[in-house]
């Protein structure tokens, strides 16, 4: 059974995904149980119960930002598939339907 929240076709659609009808409804029963889930957690009492940004203590694996000397500009454009001037030259996707 397809969720009634989610146009499973139209997200489709924004993701360029080409679906069969079957697809659309295998796809459509998964985010329904998903959403079910979902639903489910939000039932769960959880005012008392801590923010976390991770579950397990981390420790900083980060370097120093320490400012180093990069390749030259032309040495990179050698490389580059196209180029227009002093810059990369990349196809355009703005405007794409």
């Amino acid at each position: 059974m397809a969720s009634a929240d989610i146009d499973v076709e139209y997200v489709a659609k924004l993701a360029r995904l080409a679906l069969t009808p079957a697809e659309v409804e295998r796809f459509g029963a998964q985010l329904g149980a998903l959403l079910d889930h979902v639903k489910a957690l939000e039932a769960l009492p959880v005012a008392d119960v801590a923010a976390t940004a991770a579950v397990i203590p981390g420790e900083g694996v980060g370097r120093d930002d320490v400012e180093r000397p990069s390749l030259d500009r032309e040495t990179v454009l050698r490389g580059a598939p196209q180029r227009q001037g002093a810059y990369f030259r990349v196809p355009s996707i703005l405007g794409e339907a």
